[in-house]
């Protein structure tokens, strides 16, 4: 039998996830190439905003943005010097409570000690450090001060010592002071290139492991990790006014009512700017809350601040070679949950099977462009959406019926050596029915008795798909729709009429016979100029090096002719448009005309002199004139082009 073991799913890709959706991710890409982007930047903006169920790298942004700012907004970083003033107050009440009632000469002198105590909290706490208190739970506050002070001065330093230190006793402050001791000396060896510092900080993880649960493997690692922690100290302290930098500074030489441990910090904190001068030392952050943060929770904050900011440079991908893989899942998690790192995982993982199944490729120069699996991608769903334009006309040509060997003309005959036609199955049978009949025996088979279907052989057609890149076919919002009929068409004679020869050309102040993946990628360009006339040229010249081909010439366009070519080679232009400019550009209607083209216009726009021009083509090459909305574009010109195949 066969056995499962099932387990908790700890981390790592969801199991249980759908698949990245492709199609989707490739259709908004090839959207955007075909409306200028590049690639890359196609891709980049796919991952900016999301797909389905998948929110983008914008969307994770501003969350970030959004947590900083609110950290900021509720927070304040005066905690700490609160809550010892707070602690103080309550010492000096509970003192003057307990003398009062004491009629003694001593109990006057303590009481005008603790009226003559400097204003300052800082101060007061200082000059109380060598009074006897009279009452206990005075003398209780002023340790909790104490206290406070070393365990938020050492979380400061330590992520996790507050928690750790609590209830501490002196033995336990006597050990951190000595780890500190010899902190600042494995330090100190470090700096100077001592050669057995590895062999010291073994030594100093074994003595005193238990501070650092980060368990770092070598000095540099120990150093990176303090040295973090440290900076965000600092931050902390320059975000303070420079009078709660000073109280501060001053109070936590009261830690533990030691002021050696303060003194180890400061050192420590001169060694780790020495060796990390790249840590962010100097900077600040305003923080204008009403809720405060102790010294541990600030220092804590500022991580968090610092932590969001890396974040947001790597949700930008603004750096060179930057990659999905370089995000930090764990920060990501920490900062916006664990939903965002889900996401920002599904895009790393949609960004490498773009890359892995071969939709995306680099070309010669190191650029990337779409490959071609992702150019016949884009072809169906291009030629899909054709199709549902033109599924409620009637009389088009069934695309689906199409075969090598031609099309059926309803008789049949008799076979023949050489012949691949397919049987007439139900002739071949009565012929040797009727051939046996007369012999009185079983039916056989034999050669004399096939039949095969007659077929006629299905027309090629050499199809030129002249396709307007003027500037204004950008400006007014046709570049996308005429990249999608050009891809449509593309798809279809690829797919269904292979036999089909079919052209692309651009025409803007030159023309130029392009590729599908070349129009697919071409940008914008302003010039001036449609020249007309040199695309019907190479249009002409296509259709001659095919002349057992039923000649289709599809023009699309949204301006008259305005620029012509010399024979030199050189266009010239010119607006309105020069009478040779038309009178060459209808030459070549009429050489089109008389090797039995016709040319089909599809106006784009309301431009009068335009209709003018394109009806007098229609009315010399017999073909005729198309206006057409932009949404129904593709199925104006694939229509046009499977008539002129029937035809």
């Amino acid at each position: 039998m066969t056995h499962f073991a099932y387990r908790p799913w700890h981390d790592g890709p969801d199991p249980l996830a759908p698949p990245v959706d492709l199609r989707a991710a490739l259709d908004q890409i090839g959207r955007d190439v075909m409306d200028g982007s590049s690639p890359r930047a196609a891709m980049e903006e796919l991952l900016r905003q999301g797909v389905r169920d998948t929110r983008g790298l914008d969307d994770m942004t501003r969350r970030l943005w959004q947590q900083r700012a609110r950290l900021q907004r509720r927070h304040r970083l005066d905690g700490t010097l609160q809550e010892v003033q707070r602690l103080l107050d309550e010492a000096l009440e509970a003192e003057k409570r307990h003398l009062f009632p004491d009629p003694s000469d001593d109990a006057r002198f303590r009481e005008a000690q603790l009226d003559a105590l400097p204003p300052g909290t800082a101060a007061a706490v200082r000059e109380l450090a060598n009074y006897d208190w009279q009452s206990p739970q005075a003398r209780e506050n002023y340790q909790k001060i104490q206290d406070l002070l070393g365990q938020e001065l050492m979380e400061s330093r330590f992520r996790g010592m507050k928690q750790a230190l609590q209830n501490a006793t002196p033995q336990d402050v006597e050990r951190v002071r000595e780890m500190m001791s010899d902190l600042n000396d494995l330090l100190a060896a470090h700096a100077r290139g001592d050669a057995d510092t590895q062999q010291r900080f073994e030594q100093f993880m074994r003595k005193h492991g238990e501070f650092f649960p980060e368990n770092p493997r070598d000095v540099e690692e120990l150093i990176d990790a303090l040295a973090a922690r440290a900076a965000a100290a600092q931050r902390m302290m320059n975000s303070m006014s420079a009078e709660q930098r000073a109280e501060l500074g001053s109070l936590i030489q009261q830690a533990f009512g030691d002021p050696r441990l303060a003194a180890e910090v400061s050192k420590l904190d001169a060694y780790l700017q020495s060796l990390r001068p790249g840590e962010d030392w100097t900077s600040s952050g305003r923080f204008r809350g009403q809720n405060p943060f102790g010294m541990g929770e600030g220092v804590q904050a500022m991580e968090d601040l610092a932590e969001m900011d890396a974040l947001a440079e790597q949700l930008g991908q603004a750096y060179p070679g930057a990659r999905l893989e370089d995000i930090d899942l764990e920060a990501l998690e920490r900062q916006l949950g664990q939903e965002a790192a889900v996401d920002a995982r599904r895009l790393s993982e949609l960004e490498r099977a773009l890359r892995d199944q071969g939709l995306l490729e680099r070309a010669a120069d190191g650029t990337l462009r779409l490959s071609p699996k992702a150019m016949r991608r884009l072809g169906e769903t291009a030629l899909k959406d054709v199709v549902k334009s033109l599924s409620n006309r009637r009389g088009e040509r069934d695309t689906a019926r199409a075969g090598a060997a031609g099309e059926p003309t309803g008789s049949s005959r008799l076979w023949q050596f050489g012949d691949t036609e397919p049987w007439e199955v139900s002739r071949t049978v009565r012929n040797a029915v009727l051939r046996s009949a007369g012999a009185g025996g079983a039916v056989t088979l034999d050669v004399k008795d096939v039949e095969v279907i007659e077929t006629e052989q299905r027309a090629r057609a050499a199809v030129a798909l002249c396709v307007d890149t003027s500037w204004s076919m950008v400006q007014d919002g046709r570049w996308l729709p005429m990249k999608r009929t050009a891809l449509a068409l593309h798809h279809l004679v690829q797919t269904r009429f292979r036999g089909d020869a079919l052209e692309l050309i651009t025409f803007g102040r030159y023309a130029a016979k392009v590729d599908m993946a070349e129009l697919t990628a071409m940008e914008g360009v302003w010039e001036q100029g449609t020249n007309l006339h040199h695309a019907l040229l190479l249009a002409g010249r296509h259709i001659r090096r095919q002349p057992d081909a039923q000649p289709v010439v599809i023009v699309v366009t949204d301006g008259e002719p305005t620029a012509h070519l010399e024979p030199d080679g050189d266009a010239e232009f010119n607006y309105p448009p020069l009478p040779r400019t038309l009178r060459l550009t209808l030459t070549e209607v009429d050489k089109l005309a008389r090797l039995g083209a016709s040319v089909s216009v599809f106006m784009l726009g309301e431009d009068e002199r335009l209709k003018a021009f394109v009806d007098i083509m229609a009315r010399r090459s017999g073909g005729r004139v198309v206006a057409p909305d932009l949404d129904g574009l593709g199925a104006a010109v694939v229509s046009d082009y499977l008539r002129n195949r029937q035809r």
